[in-house]
């Protein structure tokens, strides 16, 4: 694995030569060890398949749907390999509101005046408050202690009691379709419970009935933690505006005090940030012998940040997603890396020794072998906690500039970020008019919501994303941007108005006419519910045209981790043609196969596609749209 095999990206290329000339293991050398003979991608036929399992002392079982193998206790290949997929998004859900715990638990103690942060947006919580029927009486204080309370009384409701949250923001005839299907919801922890439960050996081995077990926790997952979650951090932290933003591995300086928040969660992060705008900060870090200290951005706590706040040159910029995660450390930078709650890998405590870190876990969830400092993070402590972390990287920068020798001049680029859906509308003169008129005229041929993860399948880091989109926007596809995903198309430049030159020929029109890039950055993974939301408003904006006939898809041509299949099989529930890749492992499961690629049409209206051919997998993409423009007489 060499060159593109490795990452898109030339800084990370350049990162990767360093590290083996270290003899540092590395995810790329781990990756390929992990193949078959010669070749890095090939694995056991039956994991691919998704038709393994070792949940009971009888297994591990194989299954073989071609010879009606099947598992000891009798489950078929599909039933197999759908029940692996309920519970991947178990895990997804529960990780996803676990996020949104922690931002209820940080506006309750905001609304309390015991942390270092503010209701940026007071404006935003009356108008989600209002949504939610929440009484907005009294001060904006009282409105977020009120909606913190509805928000948890819902998600608490067992899984037979309506979610009140999914009856209030859900697009009307989606709410008719999962009644109809029984996969409207009730609170996350009763349908995690539900779905858990489901996959006991000898309780649920039909694949359907699991699909649809999956699909209504997706839809619990969808509006009670990510859309309530993304809103109020919204009111936490601010609604996300365009703005530039330094991206890649050259925001990486030797010579500053560098602290990187990484993960998903972004509240020490921007406590963080707070304290290293104030002068005294900055004369700690030149006091020990740095020309200033800074806060970078990393990986998906990285995006939460930098859609909300702007650059400076206390908060400097974001490196990228995180299969670098490694070449960001190996690079003799970094002072501090603090880890929240997700993508922080089990190897980081080596290169922590080697390149002379300050590695601290900021999580409960997160540990790691070999370290025992770690600071879990309480809001009502948050200022505290990030003037400790700050101190850390401080009196690290010493040790770390004397034992380390950096690597510098790594490419520096730029990324327009901040589009959620109240800066599109501020951008559109607060209306979805010109972004509709652009659809009916056909300048714009259709909106992808591009969710995606990054992963070293079938190709490097990124390569795929980037890929993918430039077929999109080439073919006159408006392409929001989210996740890791986001990432890769913010360091590989087509998050810049530049970027219109790669455009369709109506698509670059508009982005002239309004001054925006082709990809619009929309946020993180946590952001595919409020994509939603914003899906719905157009819905709403066309008459009320349904879901599945709206000339959106949806797009993860690197999706990776357990949130992902959740996403995507929200996506599927919510009516979306969706494309994914790498190919999911249930291949060895041809009637879940025939359900998902081709049946769920009429069912929900949401359709799998999957190819690893990047101009194939757009023109299926374009396809469906154009179907659809002719269905809507467009």
């Amino acid at each position: 694995m060499e060159k593109e095999r490795l990452s898109y990206h030339v800084s990370v290329q350049t990162m990767v030569d360093r590290i083996r000339r270290d003899e540092m293991t590395n995810i790329w050398d781990r990756y390929a060890a992990q193949g078959l003979g010669n070749d890095p991608d090939k694995r056991c036929p039956f994991c691919m398949g998704g038709v393994r399992c070792d949940l009971c002392s009888n297994g591990p079982c194989r299954a073989d749907a071609e010879k009606d193998k099947r598992g000891v206790c009798g489950i078929k290949a599909d039933g197999m390999a759908m029940r692996m997929m309920v519970l991947r998004n178990v895990l997804g859900a529960s990780t996803y509101h676990y996020h949104t715990e922690q931002t209820l638990r940080t506006l309750r103690a905001t609304a309390q005046g015991r942390t270092p942060f503010g209701l940026a947006e007071p404006q935003k919580l009356k108008a989600f408050a209002e949504r939610l029927g929440v009484d907005t009486s009294g001060s904006a204080e009282e409105t977020a202690l009120r909606l913190c309370d509805f928000a948890q009384h819902d998600f608490n409701k067992p899984a037979h009691e309506p979610s009140d949250i999914v009856a209030r923001l859900a697009p009307p005839d989606r709410q008719a379709l999962w009644k109809k299907l029984d996969i409207f919801p009730g609170g996350i922890y009763g349908e995690m419970l539900r779905a858990t439960s489901s996959c006991l050996t000898n309780v649920d081995g039909y694949y359907v009935s699991l699909a649809l077990k999956a699909m209504r926790m997706s839809v619990a997952m969808a509006y009670q933690s990510q859309i309530v979650n993304e809103d109020c951090q919204d009111v936490l932290f601010g609604i996300p505006r365009p703005h530039r933003m330094r991206v890649d591995l050259g925001v990486l300086d030797p010579d500053y005090v560098n602290v990187l928040p990484n993960g998903h969660e972004p509240f020490l992060g921007f406590a963080m940030v707070q304290l290293a705008r104030q002068p005294e900060w900055q004369q700690k870090a030149r006091a020990a012998g740095a020309k200033g200290l800074r806060v970078v951005a990393s990986i998906e706590t990285g995006q939460e940040m930098i859609q909300r706040w702007t650059m400076d040159e206390a908060f400097y910029g974001f490196t990228g997603n995180w299969i670098m995660q490694e070449a960001v450390l190996a690079s003799g930078c970094v002072d501090l890396f603090a880890c929240d709650m997700n993508c922080s890998m089990p190897i980081d405590p080596l290169y922590a020794q080697k390149y002379h870190f300050k590695l601290i876990p900021v999580s409960d969830l997160v540990a790691f072998e070999g370290i025992t400092d770690r600071l879990d993070y309480v809001p009502e402590k948050a200022a505290e906690q990030a003037a400790t972390l700050l101190t850390m990287a401080i009196e690290n920068f010493p040790e770390r500039r004397k034992g380390v020798e950096p690597v510098t001049g790594l490419r520096l680029g730029e990324a327009v970020v901040g589009f959620s859906t109240e800066s599109i509308l501020e951008a559109l003169g607060g209306s979805l008019d010109p972004l509709l008129k652009a659809i009916k005229d056909g300048a714009i041929r259709g909106v992808a919501g591009f969710v995606s993860c990054t992963t070293l399948r079938d190709s490097g880091q990124d390569v795929h994303s980037v890929r993918m989109a430039k077929e999109l926007i080439k073919r006159d596809i408006l392409v929001l941007s989210m996740g890791c995903g986001n990432a890769a198309l913010q360091v590989a430049g087509l998050c810049l108005p530049e970027a219109k030159a790669l455009a369709g020929p109506g698509l670059k029109a508009v982005c002239e006419a309004l001054g925006v890039p082709p990809v619009l950055s929309y946020g993180t993974c946590t952001d595919t519910g409020r994509c939603a939301d914003l899906v719905a408003a157009i819905s709403q904006a066309l008459g009320g045209v349904p879901i599945p006939d709206l000339p959106v898809v949806a797009c993860a041509p690197e999706y990776m981790e357990q949130k992902a299949t959740i996403d995507a099989i929200f996506a599927l529930a919510f009516g979306l043609y969706t494309y994914v890749n790498p190919v999911p492992n249930v291949t060895g499961a041809p009637n879940l196969v025939k359900l998902l690629t081709e049946d769920l049409t009429d069912v929900t209206g949401g359709l799998l596609n999957v190819n690893p051919d990047a101009q194939e997998a757009a023109d299926a993409l374009l396809a469906h749209i154009e179907k659809n423009r002719q269905k809507l007489g467009l």
